[in-house]
């Protein structure tokens, strides 16, 4: 029987053709993690040669992309005119504050000889008093994330404090966010400092404190409880979590924020153009949809 104290999240996967994309978040029962306000994981996916990924320019408002790969690259280029080649181990966070434009796509070597994809693409709600701050874009190489390594366990802190060691990510909310290379057998202690946190099993197979964990399901831990995660097969999972939000978020589309009015001005200057464009990718845009598959919920 499942933990009661585990609140389990089955992801919804969406079919993009060339690869899937499971989506714990938003989620009728659970808006929020922390700050984390959309999880989604893609791949493991092959591009044919001569393919890839090709994410038109779109907008987004009142939030922070965290993009991380487990395999493959992609361009993230943006409004603010940046160009930025994202491989695994690095991470990507754009903040869009108070509105961006970004697309992504497979890069030019990658489609020449075919190429995997997989990874996390995340978003973060920014704070109140921070939802309209400018955009920024950071790239931190896999080389200046911390690494904590122990007894078979080898974990790249994304984001915040964890294990002693502190990324040097931007924080606009308190963030916690790790990737955990686990070997068969060997186990580590998820700290329970943070107001909110929660597990996914990306790759293989974890348990914890003894509870057996489906893959891809999303795992939100009571609050205040230590507990240990324990790999029974050679095994990749996520801990996500920080900073409980006392105010409500609303998700529609790309665009999040506090206010439902704020989105619909959004949707109405995506509509009509007002935007900026994205340098050196402005031919191409993702139209508003009548019906967005990503919503939240009252």
């Amino acid at each position: 029987m499942p933990d009661a104290d585990l609140q389990i999240i089955t992801p919804s996967t969406h079919d993009l053709g060339a690869f899937e994309v499971r989506r714990t978040l938003p989620n009728k029962a659970r808006t929020m993690v922390g700050p984390f306000i959309f999880v989604d994981q893609f791949g493991p996916a092959h591009f044919d040669i001569g393919a890839g990924m090709d994410v038109r320019p779109h907008p987004h408002i009142n939030l922070a992309t965290v993009t991380y790969l487990f395999e493959g690259a992609i361009d993230h280029r943006d409004s603010l005119g940046t160009l930025a080649t994202i491989r695994p181990g690095a991470c990507n966070l754009m903040t869009a504050g108070s509105g961006i434009v970004h697309s992504e796509r497979t890069p030019a070597a990658e489609r020449a000889t075919g190429s995997g994809i997989s990874g996390m693409q995340t978003w973060l709600a920014l704070p109140d008093g921070k939802e309209e701050i400018d955009a920024a874009f950071e790239h931190v190489a896999k080389e200046d994330l911390p690494l904590v390594e122990d007894g078979g366990v080898s974990a790249r802190i994304i984001m915040g404090s964890l294990w002693g060691a502190t990324s040097p990510i931007t924080q606009h909310a308190a963030t916690i966010y790790a990737d955990i290379l686990m070997n068969a057998g060997s186990s580590i202690p998820i700290e329970a400092e943070a107001d909110e946190r929660a597990v996914l099993v990306a790759l293989g197979d974890a348990s914890l404190d003894g509870e057996r964990l489906d893959r891809y399901s999303l795992y939100i831990l009571k609050p205040g409880q230590a507990m240990t995660l324990r790999a029974n097969s050679d095994a990749r999972v996520m801990l996500l979590g920080g900073e409980a939000f006392t105010t409500p978020r609303h998700v529609w589309w790309n665009f999040v924020s506090s206010s439902r009015d704020r989105i619909n001005q959004a949707k109405h200057d995506w509509k009509d153009g007002k935007f900026p464009l994205v340098p050196g990718d402005s031919e191409e845009f993702i139209p508003i949809p009548e019906v967005p598959k990503t919503v939240s919920y009252p």
